[in-house]
């Protein structure tokens, strides 16, 4: 492989992978969307997130684990009940970094 094949490449992968980002951006930002879409399209990001953390939370290692021994779960459960009581993100995460760490440091 020489020189420009290597740039070619470097070029498209970054052209692929930024062009899926970049163009809706340009064609919606100066268009009104209905509003039926407008709704739709909000419930996209949380329904992402949930399902990244669902999986975090319940895979840890690869495979489905509802055991007793998932610390993960274990540190879901206040970092879940406080986000739900305060609505805080900083209260959230700083519960959650709270409760792994002390499971990690008295179970695991």
């Amino acid at each position: 492989m020489n020189d420009l094949s290597i740039w070619l490449m470097i070029f498209g992968v970054a052209v692929v992978s930024l062009a899926p980002r970049i163009l809706p951006v340009a064609f919606f930002s100066r268009r009104e969307m209905p509003p039926l879409l407008e709704k739709w399209l909000s419930f996209v990001a949380p329904a992402v997130l949930g399902a990244l953390t669902a999986v975090s939370i319940l895979t840890p290692a690869g495979k489905i684990d509802l055991s007793s021994d998932n610390l993960y779960i274990w540190a879901f459960i206040p970092t879940l009940a406080v986000g739900l009581k305060s609505k805080s993100i900083f209260l959230t995460l700083f519960v959650g970094i709270l409760s792994m760490a002390f499971l990690y440091h008295v179970i695991g």
